[in-house]
């Protein structure tokens, strides 16, 4: 094993196995165990895919679910009345509305609708700012597990320059923000930012976010960084050039097996922590 490798896998495994107890331990108490249910608008392929995966890893922690498929006809006023009943049902514990939904929908309305104590996926523009301010909240389930796989390997970004790629409402930007509560200094970079390069060769922490492939260079990355890649695309490749730059790191994550799996464990955790009326506790 590759002492640089921030496991991922290994990770949520572990995370989801503390899950799993403790929901043993609340169905013995006489407890209902946490419900996630799952909202599917349309027939998108890979986010059936995606919903199937975040309903398979329910069940193996013990955990309820509800997968509602509503069809591709779907009008925003008929979703807002599925998001609303789910809101008022006390056994409904977290809400995912799989992104993307049909054209016709307006997506942030859906969103937004969501209750916040219910927005275990960190999505909701209350969410968001609540975030920004510092207050307790859900937080978006990918940067949540960056963040988690840092504490993990005890990689502090106290005092650490970072540099995160990627300005998406639900992972660059509030990868950004967790990074800068836990005191690093962050540059919020983008695939137009000018002298990126140097950028990201200044940084100790550096964050894949963009959505391009192995968009950022080994060239660029600065002996001993500490390399996240939030990216997945085709031929299993992220947006870092982790294939060569991992030899120059000083910790990085794979992918796949980095920082996915991480992803559906918080949104399990997330769940569960809903479950117990309390929302994720603060990074310090």
């Amino acid at each position: 094993m590759d002492p640089r490798l921030l496991d991922g896998k290994k990770l949520s495994q572990k995370i989801k196995d503390s899950i799993a107890e403790e929901i043993r331990q609340m169905v013995a108490a006489g407890k209902k165990p946490p419900k996630l249910a799952t909202i599917l608008v349309g027939n998108n392929p890979a986010s059936e895919t995606y919903v199937s995966m975040k309903v398979k890893a329910c069940h193996s922690v013990g955990m309820l679910s509800e997968k509602i498929e509503l069809p591709e006809s779907t009008t925003t006023e008929e979703l807002l009345k599925v998001i609303d009943r789910l809101n008022a049902d006390p056994n409904t514990h977290g809400i995912l509305l799989q992104h993307p939904c049909p054209h016709q929908i307006d997506e942030r309305a859906a969103f937004d609708r969501i209750s916040l104590q219910k927005d275990v996926d960190g999505v909701t523009t209350l969410s968001f700012g609540k975030l920004s301010m510092g207050v307790e909240t859900f937080l978006p389930c990918t940067p949540y597990g960056m963040i988690l796989l840092l504490r993990e390997y005890g990689i502090s970004p106290e005092g650490k320059q970072a540099a995160v790629v990627g300005r998406s409402p639900i992972l660059g930007k509030p990868m950004a923000m967790l990074l800068t509560e836990m005191n690093a200094t962050v540059t919020l970079c983008h695939s137009k930012t000018k002298g990126l390069e140097e950028i990201v060769r200044n940084a100790d922490i550096v964050v894949g976010a963009v959505g391009k492939p192995e968009f950022v260079k080994a060239s660029w990355i600065k002996p001993g960084a500490v390399l996240l890649d939030a990216g997945y695309n085709p031929g299993n490749v992220g947006d870092i050039e982790i294939s060569k730059a991992k030899e120059i790191s000083s910790y990085y994550t794979p992918v796949p097996g980095g920082v996915g799996p991480m992803t559906i464990a918080v949104l399990l955790l997330q769940t569960l922590y809903s479950a117990k009326d309390h929302f994720t506790p603060p990074l310090k």
